[in-house]
């Protein structure tokens, strides 16, 4: 046992130190070994959404079930653009992520103030309200059929094309804008404001005592976070051509809950490793049987029970042994 652990630690030691570079390896080696490439894009994006979950669940502690509203605000703001005012896609994409975090700003304000299981159900009511404004949009958003005809089939570089017809371009110009968010991410965590961040989860009280207006770092972490998500979104629109009402529902803000824990919460891999798992196994469960929720529900209480820190946070904590 000691050899095995003393052969692994190099790696987590890497990851460790340089923690946004390693992800970002593994990220761009990940399709090259992954034959799924369509499956390797939404485990792409969805790994950047449980990554800006987890700035709120992970490092601030705060439970949040609304989520979903920043991911489906930055899908609709950036898709809405495209299709219905053919405005060119890096513009779509940026207001993509400032209406999330417009989104987040105002639900934060409402709901900062509030603890424990009330801003989980306060974020919950909140995104409810935000899915039936959008639901009832119906000339702007689609309503119950969805927003179509986000098309953004080649992308002109200079001289260079990139055809997003084809699934491996496409990841790797989704997995540029990845980047740039992985390594704000990173650089927000090592910080002053990310030390400020786990003083909070770890207590709330001394850090108060410390002089730290509590209320507004929490609302500022939170807006990060949901600009975070409205990226992730923005680019699964991009991604499907489509923008489907479900992106805002409370289904979406359990799925990237369950992604972060199955990872493990607090960590900086850990989100991208449980959007994979999740992900994986719906995919392979799906062709097994149609109750597949069932069933993926019994293997993630499996994995909770027997890694109780995610499988990431797992991992961490057994090297440190």
């Amino acid at each position: 046992m000691k050899t095995n652990n003393t052969s692994t630690r190099p790696w987590l030691a890497l990851l460790g130190k340089h923690p946004a570079l390693t992800v970002l390896a593994l990220l761009a080696a990940f399709p090259l070994v992954f034959p799924f490439h369509s499956l390797a894009i939404n485990i792409l994006l969805f790994g950047l959404f449980a990554a800006g979950y987890n700035l709120t669940f992970g490092y601030t502690g705060k439970l949040s079930f609304g989520h979903a509203a920043f991911f489906g605000g930055g899908a609709y703001g950036c898709g809405i653009l495209i299709s219905q005012y053919g405005v060119a896609w890096p513009l779509a994409l940026v207001f993509g992520v400032a209406l999330a975090g417009l989104i987040a700003l105002l639900m934060g304000m409402l709901a900062i103030r509030t603890r424990g299981i009330y801003f989980a159900m306060v974020t919950l009511a909140l995104a409810q309200c935000v899915y039936f404004l959008f639901f009832h949009a119906t000339s702007i958003t689609g309503g119950d059929n969805g927003l179509r005809g986000v098309n953004v089939n080649t992308v002109q570089l200079g001289l260079v094309t990139l055809d997003l017809l084809k699934p491996l371009v496409k990841y790797y110009f989704m997995l540029c804008f990845v980047a740039i968010a992985v390594w704000l991410i990173d650089r927000l965590l090592n910080s002053p404001f990310g030390s400020i961040l786990e003083a909070l989860r770890e207590n709330e009280n001394r850090a108060r005592a410390c002089g730290i207006n509590i209320e507004r770092t929490r609302l500022l972490s939170l807006v990060i976070s949901g600009m975070v998500c409205g990226l992730a979104g923005a680019l699964n629109a991009i991604n499907l051509s489509t923008v489907s009402i479900d992106s805002l529902s409370y289904h979406t803000s359990g799925q990237v809950m369950m992604m972060t824990l199955l990872g493990g919460m607090g960590t900086f891999f850990g989100p991208f490793l449980g959007a994979g798992m999740f992900l994986a196994i719906e995919h392979i469960v799906t062709g097994f049987t149609e109750r597949w929720q069932l069933i993926v529900g019994v293997i993630f209480i499996l994995l909770v029970l027997f890694f109780p820190k995610g499988i990431w946070g797992t991992v961490l904590a057994w090297y440190k042994k």
